[in-house]
């Protein structure tokens, strides 16, 4: 499909809350485990919802015999992914975390061809090159040499078991299962079609954490701070980040939405800025500049 305005913003505005989602992941890693902060927000999401969803809650039936793909999609874009990127917060910075996840237009062109045989065009791998260049600017902090001193911590590889899981749950909305294709599935609304997923999502999510507390028991410090970052989690980039990338991907193709995925970590370098004092340097321009002619040259 034609990269229209309105597609951009629907493709755009994910990575701009998911950049939030990782800074205030990281300013409350001491006051909740990241597995306790994943399930509540869900929770919390799945309750916000549930107006919007009454049709599928009052006939719950409709999700569960189509369990299979639903489940999937719960484990993967909600139990895995985000409670990955809190796990690796903990480690790791917002703009390590968030740098890691702009490797997703790769794993996105590499899930497409290894399983569901979609080979990648030139463009889209000139694309990648440029995106991926964009990356290495903001990494080496425009100073080649230094990329031979970065060094990856553990947080860094759990981010990278992430993005792979949202890739393959990228896919997984673009190619549904069976039972979930158009024309098999119910004439559900947008809420009732993340809810589907939601009914799962938030069963993965507190398994992990009814684990983590047997494991590792922490007590959650209760704030003012911690009550407004789980309401921003719950909200932001769960209900609106999720519907737009829901209905981006089904437009534009997950090939091309994993390359705005690579503008996380530019607003993760400005939010940053904004709440940690972390000033953005010139650096973060030159990348965002590449970045954008990355998805500029994949999506023509």
């Amino acid at each position: 499909m034609k990269l229209t305005p309105r597609l951009a913003l629907l493709l755009t505005l994910p990575p701009l809350l998911w950049a939030g989602n990782a800074v205030v992941g990281r300013l409350v890693r001491d006051d909740i485990p990241p597995m306790m902060l994943n399930a509540l927000r869900w929770l919390l999401a799945f309750v916000l919802l549930a107006p919007w969803a009454t049709r599928l809650l009052a006939n719950p039936r409709e999700a569960l015999v189509r369990w299979r793909g639903l489940a999937w999609l719960g484990f993967l874009g909600m139990g895995c992914y985000n409670a990955l990127q809190y796990l690796a917060l903990h480690t790791s910075s917002p703009l390590n975390v968030t740098l890691i996840t702009a490797s997703m237009p790769v794993w996105m062109l590499g899930v497409g061809a290894l399983f569901y045989g979609v080979k990648p065009a030139r463009r889209q791998l000139v694309g990648a090159g440029l995106s991926l260049l964009g990356v290495a600017v903001v990494i080496a902090r425009g100073e080649p040499a230094a990329l031979l001193a970065v060094r990856f911590v553990p947080g860094d590889l759990l981010m990278l078991l992430a993005i792979f899981t949202w890739a393959v749950y990228s896919w997984m909305l673009a190619r549904p299962a069976k039972g979930l294709r158009p024309g098999e599935r119910p004439d559900w609304n947008w809420a009732e079609a993340l809810m589907a997923q939601l009914m799962f999502g938030v069963v993965f999510s507190g398994v992990a954490a009814g684990a983590e507390q047997v494991i590792a028991p922490a007590d959650i410090r209760w704030s003012p701070i911690l009550v407004a970052a789980l309401v921003y989690v719950a909200i932001g980039p769960s209900l609106i980040a999720y519907r737009c990338w829901g209905m981006g991907v089904a437009q534009a193709g997950p090939a091309l939405a994993g390359f705005f995925v690579n503008l996380t970590p530019v607003f993760a370098a400005i939010i940053s800025a904004a709440l940690l004092g972390i000033a953005p340097a010139w650096y973060h321009g030159l990348a965002f500049a590449l970045i954008v002619a990355g998805i500029v040259v994949s999506s023509r």
